[in-house]
């Protein structure tokens, strides 16, 4: 086996097949994660500022049909913000469910090592309790981090919302003072 595949061997000693599973998980929850962090900081915000000198270089800002227009561009540049919240909140919702799957097939094999031997139980036992419960932990971890990255980026983008609206209007209101 290549070096760089033991840890990975070991996590499924530890915590079994589920354990992997939501260590992959995580990975892409996480690399979800950071792909938002580098496109607000980088890509969404040169897209603010180049929506920003679109909308200050348009000469009717005040009809009915250029704040209609407004709106659809802000909805499309937020929009794009929140577009990956739909699966880091399917991410974090099947994280304890995976942990949980983790525990009963954990606790399933330590039962079935208990009926087949019969030397030192409750040692086998405690090591199995312990074992199975791995999942789950991990599990809860992985899902309260990715919880609260989701619900900072719900609020960002709300507040990104707020923020490019007051953005035009002040915009706006120059090019007319």
């Amino acid at each position: 086996m290549p070096p760089w595949l033991e840890p990975l061997q070991r996590l499924a000693e530890a915590g079994g097949a589920v354990l992997v599973g939501i260590a992959l998980v995580a990975v892409l929850l996480f690399g979800l994660a950071l792909e938002r962090v580098w496109f607000f900081h980088i890509v969404y915000r040169r897209a603010r500022r180049r929506l920003v000198r679109r909308w200050s270089a348009r000469a009717d800002q005040q009809s009915w049909s250029a704040r209609t227009l407004r709106e659809v561009w802000v909805r499309e540049l937020v929009g794009r913000l929140r577009r990956p919240l739909p699966w880091l909140k399917l991410l974090v919702a099947l994280c304890p469910l995976l942990g949980l799957l983790g525990t009963v097939t954990g606790m399933i094999t330590v039962f079935d090592g208990l009926a087949a031997g019969e030397t030192s139980q409750a040692r086998a036992m405690a090591d199995g309790v312990a074992r199975a419960i791995l999942p789950t932990l991990s599990a809860m971890a992985v899902a309260v981090v990715g919880l609260l990255f989701t619900s900072r980026l719900e609020n960002i983008t709300r507040w990104e919302g707020q923020r490019l609206h007051d953005r035009l209007a002040r915009a706006a209101e120059k090019s007319h003072a």
